[in-house]
């Protein structure tokens, strides 16, 4: 099942109600918050099994899981738009995740190193929906 079709085949993005088409950008934007909420939760789990002291570690990862659940369930919605908020989300987002990175990175072991790199990924693809969505307020305007 992929995200993005879900959201491709909403019935708004379908029939482009307010000349909205579907956002390539943007539905892989969501697909990436998704995991990445998934996997820095999972993260922080992990590094509560640490026998090292991980509490900035599980806070950062805590803080861009939440982030980025917000971020994948507000810009998956279709009906009605809200392009601002889901501008403000995506930068929230690229920042939560770079916090996340930069912390993950400090650590050397397989869950942490899996985390940065998501959070690398999940950093880009909202820069590349949230450059999508500026260039669609300036076309408009």
């Amino acid at each position: 099942m992929s995200i993005e079709k879900m959201i491709s085949e909403h019935p708004d993005v379908v029939a482009q109600v307010g000349g909205e088409p579907y956002n390539d950008e943007l539905g892989l934007a969501v697909k990436h918050a998704m995991h990445c909420a998934a996997i820095c939760n999972s993260c922080a789990d992990a590094c509560s099994a640490e026998a090292m002291d991980m509490r900035q570690c599980i806070r950062t990862c805590s803080d861009c899981s939440d982030v980025c659940e917000a971020t994948y369930r507000v810009a998956s919605r279709r009906t009605g738009y809200n392009r601002q908020l889901i501008r403000s989300l995506l930068a929230t987002c690229i920042s939560a995740c770079e916090i996340c990175e930069a912390e993950c990175a400090r650590h050397d072991n397989a869950h942490c190193r899996r985390c940065a790199q998501m959070c690398r990924e999940c950093a880009d693809d909202c820069r590349r929906a949230l450059a999508g969505l500026n260039a669609e307020v300036h076309e408009a305007a």
